[in-house]
């Protein structure tokens, strides 16, 4: 390959080698000055006459007279011992825009490191330096990001991935419900828009959340209750069913629940607020103690607790806050989408 294809350029200053030493040692003893040795070697004068400080070591003559002189081997061994001592570079160099970016998507915007990295190539940005997701929590555990630290993540998740037997049986705590073992295989697999899976979180207080979560796209939509009551669940599938009219059983052609008392109304959870006699979706629960059923559920109300902690009085949460939250999730770059939003990977007419 030809000198023109090469994309590298010399480097402007380089270490003394250790061949170097011994020839200024040689040099110095045949009366050279540090100026003239300096030319030789095409480096400036301080750089020789650090490098002769740096070796001078107490030598004694024939007579047992002590006299300074510079000593290659000494010169070498404090050059290996600094490199030692001096560590390797962050990683993260000087590119100070990458820098604030991961602490305004991690620190501020509560992003995990792996959907912050993901979403510079999703969106077309570029930095200086690119980092993997892997690199990025070693940063954040060496203390490398001025404003980051553990306390900035969401649980750290064990590489190992659970394994769950499927449970067969009645749920024994909804004898008269529908259960998940009736479900279409198309819902099981997610390969239609439409399905989800509800639940509720709670505060210190009766006020509530009620959370429901689409099952292909992972689409969330929260409600603040007063309390977990049957009455409550079933008015805000009114209210919702009021203001989407017939498209209410398109979009929400399934519910997936658990065994909760707040969710044991079957059929008032399913008949359309306009004509009782039909059914606005169908329900199914959950076997008990399953609550990886609903796995994309529980895994939002994850995402929520960033927000509301337990222990939070959801009393006090206004509209407006639980709406920031749910726009937030929404628009969450997920890896299982490519670090699309929920939002990007389908859109659902809410």
């Amino acid at each position: 390959m030809g000198r023109e294809h090469c994309n590298t350029s010399r480097k402007k200053y380089q270490q003394i080698s250790e061949k170097e030493r011994y020839q200024i040692e040689g040099l110095l003893r045949s009366g050279l000055r540090p100026s003239a040795i300096a030319l030789q070697f095409g480096k400036d004068r301080r750089t020789i006459e650090r490098e002769i400080e740096k070796g001078t070591v107490d030598q004694l003559d024939s007579e047992l007279r002590k006299r300074r002189v510079y000593c290659a081997d000494a010169g070498q061994r404090v050059c290996v011992q600094r490199g030692k001592n001096k560590g390797r570079g962050l990683k993260i160099g000087h590119d100070h825009a990458l820098a604030d970016y991961l602490e305004q998507k991690i620190g501020v915007e509560k992003w995990s490191p792996d959907a912050a990295i993901g979403s510079i190539k999703a969106n077309g940005l570029q930095f200086a330096v690119t980092l993997c997701t892997k690199t990025v929590y070693n940063m954040i555990d060496r203390g490398e990001f001025l404003t980051l630290t553990n306390q900035s993540l969401p649980v750290k998740r064990s590489p190992k991935k659970q394994s769950y037997k499927k449970v067969r049986g009645v749920a024994l705590n909804n004898l008269k419900g529908r259960s998940i073992e009736e479900r279409p295989e198309e819902v099981e697999l997610r390969e239609e828009i439409g399905h989800w899976e509800m639940d509720l979180v709670l505060g210190s207080t009766r006020a509530c959340l009620l959370v429901l979560t689409e099952r292909h796209s992972r689409r969330e939509l929260i409600w603040k209750i007063p309390s977990k009551e049957q009455k409550y669940v079933i008015a805000v599938l009114d209210r919702l069913e009021r203001r989407l009219g017939r498209k209410f059983r398109e979009i929400f052609k399934s519910i997936t629940m658990d065994n909760g008392s707040e969710f044991l109304d079957m059929k008032g959870i399913e008949r359309s607020v306009f004509n009782p006699q039909e059914n606005r979706t169908t329900c199914y629960y959950a076997h008990p103690y399953s609550a990886y059923e609903r796995g994309s559920n529980e895994n939002a109300n994850k995402l929520i607790r960033r927000f509301v902690p337990k222990g939070t009085d959801i009393g006090k949460l206004s509209n407006k806050a639980i709406a920031r939250i749910q726009h937030w999730i929404n628009n969450y770059p997920r890896r299982i989408f490519g670090y699309l939003s929920s939002n990007q990977f389908a859109a659902i007419p809410l």
